[in-house]
């Protein structure tokens, strides 16, 4: 059996699992592999990818070029980047992994208070005699606004309440009740972008929350607000949001997400001096990646034992 693992950036997969057990050919990735005909160049005759997150995508005009592959293992519960009606067509497994939610959340808060405090500037500033150059802002009092209140929003407004602020949530679905058992208000969204002095995105990527933070939402904003999104890029337009940094109608992002990664070179995000940002970190510790790559190899266990485990359904 040849297996491929993609997306290794830290070329460190084979590190945290006993992937000998599998008596396998085993091949890795180290980086991103764009161009889909180099892809399929890459995983010709592999029976098993293991896919980590949403990194590389599996449309079905991938998948019909793959005739070898039989598993496709995504770490995580979900993967919105592997058509799973193509790869049930094709005869495709797919199985996904274990995942904590946590250390998503831990990281908004490192987020947030690198852009409060404006550890982006102060830190390198250190590093070459700087001294005391900005001026930051406290947290306590003011209002946290989490656009969505599941898992991870909850978990990020737990700690906001620790600070001494005011915790705000609306989505589609919210109701008064389940915020209220989160210590939560419950406001409409036009309330949410208005009120909120750090406003934290936390849903999952659908076809009605692409896009959900757009110009119109942007524009309610505090002149002195903050953006962070943890989530998904494409939940926030781009350009509005780009705008809105350049123009000065909000505070400033700070971001983990982008609706291209790795994030370009040349993108405009990295230029701007209100914006905060790291390369999709929220999940990368040690402890996801051993739940990751543990459960990856034993789907493909049960797999050559023929009985899949954590199988994606449509």
């Amino acid at each position: 059996m040849k297996i491929v693992i993609l997306d290794d950036y830290q070329n460190v997969a084979l590190s945290f699992a006993d992937w000998d057990s599998l008596g396998a050919e085993i091949e890795v990735i180290t980086s991103p592999v764009g161009d889909s005909g180099e892809l399929v160049r890459r995983l010709a005759g592999a029976e098993v990818v293991v896919a980590m997150r949403e990194r590389t995508r599996f449309p079905e005009e991938l998948l019909v070029r793959l005739p070898d592959l039989k598993l496709l293992v995504s770490t995580g519960r979900r993967n919105a980047a592997i058509d799973l009606k193509a790869a049930d067509r094709l005869g495709i497994l797919v199985c996904g992994t274990g995942y904590f939610p946590h250390p998503t959340a831990e990281h908004t808060w490192a987020l947030i208070l690198a852009a409060v405090r404006h550890l982006d500037v102060e830190l390198p500033a250190m590093r070459t005699g700087g001294w005391q150059s900005t001026v930051g802002v406290g947290l306590h009092g003011r209002t946290l606004g989490l656009l969505g209140l599941g898992q991870l929003g909850a978990r990020v407004a737990k700690v906001g309440q620790a600070f001494g602020m005011e915790t705000i949530a609306w989505s589609q679905n919210l109701t008064a009740e389940h915020a209220a058992e989160h210590g939560v208000t419950a406001v409409s969204k036009e309330d949410l972008f208005a009120r909120s002095d750090v406003l934290s995105v936390h849903l999952v990527l659908s076809r009605r929350t692409r896009g959900l933070v757009g110009a119109a939402e942007l524009a309610l904003m505090k002149p002195d607000a903050l953006l962070v999104n943890t989530s998904r890029g494409p939940i926030v337009d781009e350009a509005a949001l780009l705008a809105a940094l350049r123009d000065r109608t909000i505070g400033g992002a700070a971001l983990d997400v982008f609706d291209v990664e790795p994030l370009p070179a040349d993108h405009p995000l990295r230029t701007l001096p209100n914006a905060v940002l790291t390369p999709h970190l929220g999940y990368v510790t040690r402890e996801v990646y051993e739940v990751f790559y543990r459960d990856a190899v034993e789907d493909i266990a049960s797999y050559q034992a023929g009985e899949p485990v954590r199988v994606m359904t449509i």
